[in-house]
């Protein structure tokens, strides 16, 4: 967030979220409303927890690996590409012009060994990576250090989206779709896409070797999609709008496109789309009045949350807005929903400010834990207003449908919030570059900002931030039509 207020601008620190993805909110009870935004379905199948990882009784791993050690690493990775290769022998045509020849030169190295080959050109030495390379028709990836890492906090399924990716620069080429023209972001958001249409495939239970819950093993591979976005451009790097891989909101866009709705959608993706996706959601981090890169992180205190709350009244212009309380408070018709609870009966929300603080504390992957900022916690404030904002019109507040009709109006406001707001006191709190994934990831590891009332969200973190992104589209009108 990027504030301006009469108070003095100060930077601030934002906080952690455990890799190990698990939902804090209790998880609502009904009956779903709405046929396409449905609170109990993923892209069509239940949305439940359940076990995920290689099946009992799945083939053995088959084919030559190049430089392998013969562990388990080397034969998940080759488990995951066996798998990948069915799934593309089923379901190429005819979504894609070409055929489709499975891979087949496979090489595994080491990243921590200074002895590791170089491949397709590419020091593979402390470079952890996955990769195809077009030149040799190859697959390679790093059993030092990404593969097991991402096995640890992801998952084994998170291996195989991960090689799902890489195989999709294989199918791309197959089909000719890209060339030496094409923006580097179009061909890693039609890999992201690839590799949801397969894992969609796997949660479905057609993979003979994985299987996947569409909750908790859904949200894991989310999880390490958020991981490998791009880090945030500075001014003067917007060229990497371009040649990146993509922020985590594009990744995660991306790959829910393909897993809703298959290879053929993802032959679609160019660089219209991606931009017409992005619209005007801040991309870079500002300059400050000074010159200098503003860090989008601020200090959340009282008067932080004042200022929220006063841009969310420009936002949604409610005739009866709620009143901001830092006390505990006691309400009659809703549970409390820390660190953020709004109470219908007083249209007051109750804010614990070093709950919100250690929310919105700074966090980074290097210290083992999903991206978390200052918006990881403002957006389960902005969820807590466009609860009031329901109340006003009288929308039942305690249902599932409630849950993600509030993460739609989270968007909904926070898209607005992307262009300065100007307040009668002055002050003024925008979005900045990096506050969408805080968000996104927030959205997976406590769902708040998609929970109802009584702090109760839905089982998918999938369909937690596909309601998000429906706001973010700027209709709030949208919002009420999808999830009534």
């Amino acid at each position: 967030m990027k504030q301006r207020a009469r108070l003095a601008k100060t930077a601030m620190a934002v906080g952690c979220t455990v890799l190990i993805v698990a939902g804090c909110g209790g998880v609502t009870q009904g009956h779903a409303v709405s046929p396409l935004y449905d609170p109990f379905r993923v892209a069509g199948l239940p949305a439940e927890d359940g076990p995920s990882g290689v099946k009992d009784g799945a083939p053995d791993p088959g084919g030559d690996v190049e430089n392998t050690d013969g562990g388990d690493i080397d034969k998940l990775a080759v488990l995951a590409v066996n798998d990948v290769a069915e799934y593309w022998v089923k379901n190429y045509s005819p979504a894609l012009d070409g055929e489709f020849t499975p891979i087949v030169n496979l090489l595994s190295y080491d990243s921590e060994d200074p002895s590791s080959p170089t491949v397709c050109g590419t020091d593979t030495y402390q470079e952890p990576n996955a990769f195809f390379c077009p030149s040799k028709d190859l697959m390679a990836w790093d059993r030092g250090v990404l593969v097991p890492i991402g096995q640890q906090f992801f998952g084994d399924v998170s291996i195989a989206a991960l090689l799902g990716h890489e195989y999709g620069h294989a199918v791309q080429h197959m089909a000719n779709i890209v060339d030496d023209e094409t923006p580097v972001i179009v061909s890693e958001q039609q890999a992201d896409c690839f590799a949801g249409s397969y894992i969609h495939w796997v949660a479905e239970g057609q993979s003979p070797r994985f299987k996947l819950s569409t909750g908790d093993g859904l949200n894991h591979v989310l999880a390490a999609a958020i991981t490998l976005r791009d880090p945030i451009i500075e001014p003067g790097e917007s060229e990497l709008l371009e040649t990146g891989h993509g922020t985590a909101l594009d990744r995660v866009s991306a790959f829910q496109m393909g897993f809703s709705g298959g290879p053929a959608d993802c032959a679609k993706i160019d660089l219209d789309e991606i931009q017409e996706r992005r619209g005007d959601l801040p991309m870079e981090l500002p300059l400050d009045d000074t010159g200098d890169v503003q860090s989008g992180d601020i200090t959340l205190d009282e008067d932080t949350l004042n200022l929220l709350m006063e841009v969310l009244g420009e936002v949604f212009q409610p005739n009866d807005p709620p009143t901001l309380s830092t006390d505990t408070e006691e309400c009659d018709d809703a549970e409390p929903s820390p660190p953020a609870s709004y109470c219908p009966s007083t249209n007051t929300i109750s804010v614990d400010v070093s709950a919100m603080q250690e929310l919105g504390q700074v966090a980074s992957e290097r210290n083992k834990v999903l991206v978390q900022g200052d918006n990881t916690a403002l957006s389960v404030l902005t969820s807590r207003y466009a609860l009031a904002v329901q109340h006003e019109k009288g929308d039942s507040l305690d249902t599932a449908t409630a849950a993600l009709r509030t993460a739609c109006l989270t968007g909904f406001a926070q898209a607005a919030m992307a262009s300065p707001i100007e307040l009668p006191s002055g002050g003024n709190l925008t979005l900045t570059a990096g506050d969408l994934d805080e968000a996104v990831a927030g959205l997976l590891t406590n769902g708040l900002a998609a929970s109802n009332v009584n702090g109760e969200t839905v089982p998918a973190g999938f369909t937690r931030i596909v309601a998000y992104r429906s706001g973010l589209g700027g209709d709030q009108d949208l919002c009420y039509e999808r999830f009534k």
